[in-house]
């Protein structure tokens, strides 16, 4: 890997890249950024960059022993927890490393909702537990296996719980010599605040709809169209535009599921309306999420169509077709209330709600509010 396959994110690789050269590293940093955002690849870079053995001025060669070795995720100085779904069998991330690093070399951007899907443990809540900080201790109290640093790269650490935020507190206080750690995060409100201010923060944005555009093109080979829409609906999320594309690519149609949503909460045929419920409640959340995000940029356009500027709006196509017939029903009186309701149950969604309830309360509420004039 190298700092060119992480879309975005100049001001972090820039900062990054003139701590190594300048042999200027903080022994805690934090990568704090949504989901998408490219943290997790970008600390096995770095990592990949402080172990190289032939270091170029803009970040790893590549081509070493070492480089190959953290390519692999085997690196022996290279430590990694992570969440996971506790149980009999397994107690910590050493459990599980295997299928991480399957699960990480087959796409970059892991999130938390498709590490678990790897896992088949949508059910589970994720969670660091404190045998995790016993591990911790234990593996940094070892002498470095190639006499260089030890590197501890911790996902999600606000997953941890409370006596193992503690412990890792204690460690970060006091760390061993030529240890660097490594925390990254998608929600760095959720850590203690005692555990914030020990570390340097590296914050890392939201990706632009062109950064993510020109990184489909660049790493999947994607038309400009595709790529277009497909960063429309990420919302500056790479990981799921990549997941969106995927989908594009199993002929999911966004607009017709959205179409046939729209007509039933018209027309509220019941029969039709619970087959629609059952048929998108076995997708899966994250397909959930998808259509609950494109109807959000719909409603978007269809204020921008109605009162704003066309040429603002971003959909195309035969889209803005049915944009053309679907806009006069969006209105000052019922917009925001759609907004905030399409928002809510893409909340309650991440957070494993049901969605048959969700789906059928949304229906209910979006046929009383598309008939306001």
């Amino acid at each position: 890997m190298n700092y060119n396959q992480i879309i975005g994110q100049s001001e972090p690789k820039h900062r990054l890249i003139k701590m190594v050269n300048e042999g200027r590293v903080p022994h805690a940093l934090l990568f704090g950024g949504h989901d998408g955002s490219g943290n997790l690849p970008t600390a096995i870079v770095f990592a990949q960059h402080l172990f190289c053995i032939t270091k170029l001025a803009d970040g790893p060669c590549g081509a070493c022993n070492s480089c190959n070795k953290i390519s692999k995720l085997i690196h022996p100085d290279l430590h990694l927890v992570f969440p996971i779904a506790k149980s009999k069998s397994i107690k910590s991330s050493n459990d599980l490393i295997s299928e991480f690093r399957s699960a990480f070399l087959q796409n970059h951007y892991l999130t938390i909702d498709s590490w678990f899907d790897e896992l088949k443990a949508d059910n589970k809540q994720p969670i660091i537990p404190v045998e995790e900080s016993n591990d911790i201790i234990k593996k940094l109290s070892y002498t470095s296996f190639e006499g260089s640093y030890k590197i501890m790269i911790i996902w999600q650490p606000e997953r941890m719980n409370a006596e193992a935020a503690n412990k890792l507190l204690k460690i970060l206080e006091e760390p061993p010599d030529q240890t660097i750690f490594i925390l990254v995060s998608n929600n760095i409100e959720k850590l203690l605040p005692t555990i914030i201010s020990r570390v340097q923060q590296i914050p890392f944005q939201q990706c632009s709809e062109d950064e993510i555009s020109n990184g489909l093109i660049k790493h999947f080979g994607v038309s400009d169209e595709v790529s277009k829409q497909s960063a429309l609906l990420a919302n500056g999320n790479y990981a799921e535009a990549i997941l969106i594309l995927t989908n594009n690519e199993e002929s999911i149609s966004f607009l017709n599921n959205f179409q046939n949503f729209m007509r039933l909460t018209l027309r509220f045929d019941c029969g039709k309306v619970l087959q629609w419920i059952d048929d998108n409640a076995a997708t899966g959340r994250e397909k959930q999420k998808q259509f609950l995000q494109y109807a959000l940029e719909v409603f978007r356009d269809s204020l921008m169509f109605n009162y704003g500027d066309k040429n603002l709006v971003r959909l195309t196509g035969q889209e803005y077709q049915f944009l053309e017939k679907f806009a006069p029903f969006i209105n000052h009186k019922n917009y925001e209330t759609l907004i905030n309701e399409f928002n809510q149950n893409y909340y309650y969604i991440e957070r494993n709600a049901n969605p048959k309830i969700l789906f059928m309360d949304l229906m209910l509420k979006t046929n009383e509010l598309i008939h306001l004039k």
